[in-house]
């Protein structure tokens, strides 16, 4: 396996800008997570790093070598693609023996490595079958397979699930995630989907407008979100407009709440604050004890969401508030209905400002 390293890409197309001034260090056996929104840019940036895209500017390393300039052949890289791109007229074993094939590896050694490789993802049985037997998640496998055949130094995954159904989707980043930490695969894995994401990845680049906005490991992300994209795009956030007085944050319309790392500011300076909705405790009958905050609200909607409820507040001022609670017996907001009136409690330590 190798390190990548990625300095300064850039790509641009006749003026459109895809990819700026790209930068990040991946190490061996990392998996690291492009995320963003469809057209920031990194799928681009996947490409370039396989040899599909050549760069505007930059340059790509794989271990200690150059391979800015290299066709994608000879880069060592395993791509799975979104479409998965297998062969129709090959069998599965044929297909995951292609690129051994275009590499003038022997007969004998292409049908061993070929086999190994099925046998990594639970395909071999299946091996003479045809894609078009294949059920979606099956074709999948088969393209990793095909990827993990030419025992890459670098694997690379391009939506790699889009085309499968909710549960199977979990069921194959699950398998993907662990092959990878099996073999110590370094892996660069693109997607749109942020559970996917959290879930596989050991860092992510947040990408927008084919920039990186900020680059960590998913707690570190969704806790302390360098800025208002990063924290609107991974997951869900409240946000409030205002000004800083002398009693704490004031939202545009009067709410007044206590927010813990714009202590530093001054009185009236301008500011951005997001709470998240699991933390807040929406309480029926009195305030939850110890929280820093304690709203009076009005429930103006919910919503079912099986092991969620998504409640839909307003404050005596009016500003809205969404709050998620856990489906529990116990939970203090249990009862609750439209109309009703309530405490939104959070603490001021749960809250994030942008400035």
């Amino acid at each position: 396996m190798a390190t990548v390293s990625l300095q300064n890409l850039r790509k641009d197309y006749g003026g459109a800008l895809a990819v700026s001034d790209f930068s990040l260090d991946i190490a061996e056996g990392e998996m690291v997570a492009f995320l963003g929104p469809s057209g920031c840019g990194k799928t681009t940036t996947l490409r370039m790093i396989a040899g599909f895209v050549a760069p505007s500017a930059g340059a790509i390393r794989i271990g200690d070598t150059d391979v800015t300039g290299l066709p994608p052949e000879r880069r060592d890289t395993g791509m799975v693609f979104q479409r998965y791109a297998l062969f129709p007229h090959m069998t599965v074993a044929q297909n995951v023996a292609f690129g051994l094939e275009m590499r003038r590896m022997s007969a004998r050694d292409r049908k061993q490595r070929a086999t190994e490789a099925l046998d990594m993802v639970r395909m071999s049985p299946l091996a003479e079958r045809y894609p078009r037997q294949l059920s979606g998640g099956q074709q999948q496998r088969v393209a990793i397979a095909r990827a993990l055949a030419i025992r890459p130094k670098v694997f690379l995954l391009d939506e790699p699930l889009s085309n499968l159904d909710a549960k199977l989707r979990v069921e194959v980043r699950e398998e993907i995630r662990a092959l990878q930490q099996r073999l110590g695969l370094t892996t660069i894995f693109v997607t749109h989907d942020q559970e996917e994401a959290l879930t596989v990845s050991d860092r992510l680049a947040i990408m927008h407008d084919g920039r990186v906005q900020q680059v960590g490991r998913a707690d570190e992300l969704y806790e302390r979100p360098a800025n208002r994209f990063v924290a609107d795009f991974l997951g869900r956030m409240n946000f409030y407009e205002g000004h800083l007085g002398a009693d704490g944050f004031e939202t545009g319309k009067g709410t007044l709440m206590r927010v813990a790392d714009v202590a530093a500011h001054p009185p009236g300076h301008a500011v951005t604050v997001g709470i998240r909705p699991e933390r807040i405790v929406l309480s029926r009958l009195q305030p939850v004890p110890l929280r820093t905050n304690v709203l009076p609200v009005t429930v103006t909607s919910q919503v079912y969401m099986g092991s969620v409820i998504e409640w839909r507040l307003r404050t005596a001022h009016g500003d809205l508030l969404a709050c998620h609670t856990h489906n529990a017996s116990h939970d203090p907001a249990r009862g609750l209905a439209p109309g009703d009136r309530a405490f939104a409690c959070f603490d001021a330590h749960d809250c994030v400002s942008f400035h």
